[in-house]
């Protein structure tokens, strides 16, 4: 489904997006009270807290999980420069906690902002393979299950491509260069972490305290990627992602947690909004296009619910999705993409609409 908005919005974004400098810090460093509290969880482990009966170990490892999945947050944060004023802030926290996840800050950023670009098409590295032509049927069957419960491998795996295939489009060598000592850093803190663990004979604390929760967090991380993507046709940022507008309490506290993460078409098209400002644009478009089915749920469970069969039966997004390419809107055929660098304001302005149809494509061609 291809919808056109008024461009009256574009100032109103763009005002929006200037508010990363003056924005209130005070609710930021709420947030980032999971970082502290998943380390704490992790220490507990080596005090013994865990050992009392099965129970507190279960909750002790759930906590500290829950913690560690709102990492993802912060770091989904600090790569669109909205997690502090400072962009050198932000550089700084998300090579931190991309070490943590072993996945490069500029591998992730590199790779998200062609997501946000180029959202369920072939250009699109975070939805790879389920918007991926050459990613076969069988093998999105076998790989969604690979990418939910080795979330820990596929993440990485998913964003480094962006490095390591040959056609990459990072070519920049300053930006490939940034991209190899993050790397070097990572193997080097773990394998500093590894070294230590294994001389001080801790590898069953190391697995409770930290890898478990690490592995559950990354399954809740890519189940979250799933709820939100998975099964999704539109290259339309609000028709082509799932919205949770969360009533329930705990979920409400989730969101709050998770940088509002969930409020996710409105972020789609308007990468540089900060958080505390998506869930009323979403509700403003609901109000201002009445007529359009935008996929916006009041429980999470509902868009979980909605997304389920795609894992099943055809793991995909875009034309992957079921999409007959005849019916695929012209706008949405990408024929040739606008290239990006960077987070736009608007993606439908910016990017989508800014390119050339295909009778113009073919016209400069002939």
């Amino acid at each position: 489904m291809s919808t056109s908005y008024p461009k009256k919005d574009a100032a109103g974004v763009r005002a929006a997006s200037k508010s990363v400098r003056t924005m209130d810090q005070v609710p930021t460093l709420l947030r980032l009270a999971t970082i502290p509290l998943a380390a704490l969880g992790m220490l507990a482990v080596e005090w013994g807290v865990g050992n009392v009966n099965m129970w507190a170990a279960a909750t002790l490892a759930a906590f500290t999980t829950a913690m560690m999945f709102c990492w993802t947050s912060v770091l989904h944060e600090a790569a669109h420069h909205t997690l502090w004023p400072s962009q050198t802030m932000n550089v700084w926290s998300g090579r931190i906690l991309g070490t943590l996840m072993f996945t490069p800050y500029t591998v992730y950023r590199e790779v998200h902002i062609r997501h946000h670009a180029y959202l369920n098409t072939p250009r699109d590295w975070e939805l790879w393979p389920y918007s991926d032509p050459k990613a076969s049927l069988a093998f999105r069957r076998i790989y969604v299950w690979f990418d939910l419960f080795c979330g820990i491998l596929s993440g990485p795996l998913i964003y480094g491509r962006i490095y390591f295939q040959p056609k990459s489009p990072v070519t920049s060598p300053g930006l490939r260069r940034e991209i190899r000592y993050e790397y070097m850093t990572i193997v080097a803190f773990w394998g500093l972490v590894w070294t230590v663990v294994t001389m001080r004979h801790m590898w069953l604390i190391h697995l409770r305290g930290v890898l478990l929760p690490m592995y559950l967090s990354a399954l809740l991380q890519t189940g979250r990627k799933f709820t939100e993507h998975l099964g999704m046709k539109s290259i339309d940022p609000l028709l082509g992602t799932r919205t949770v507008l969360p009533r329930a309490l705990l979920m409400r506290v989730c969101s709050y947690f998770n940088f509002d993460i969930f409020v996710h078409g409105p972020h789609h098209r308007h990468p540089r909004m900060t958080h505390g400002t998506l869930e009323p644009k979403m509700q403003e478009y609901c109000r201002d296009h009445p007529g359009i089915p935008y996929p916006v749920y009041p429980r999470y469970w509902q868009a979980v619910r909605d997304m389920l069969p795609s894992m099943f039966v055809n793991p995909a997004c875009g034309v992957l999705a079921g999409i007959p390419i005849g019916q695929v809107p012209a706008r949405e055929r990408d024929p040739a993409p606008v290239k990006v660098h960077d987070f736009v304001d608007d993606v439908v302005q910016d990017v989508i609409d800014a390119r050339p149809k295909p009778n113009e494509s073919s016209k400069k061609s002939g």
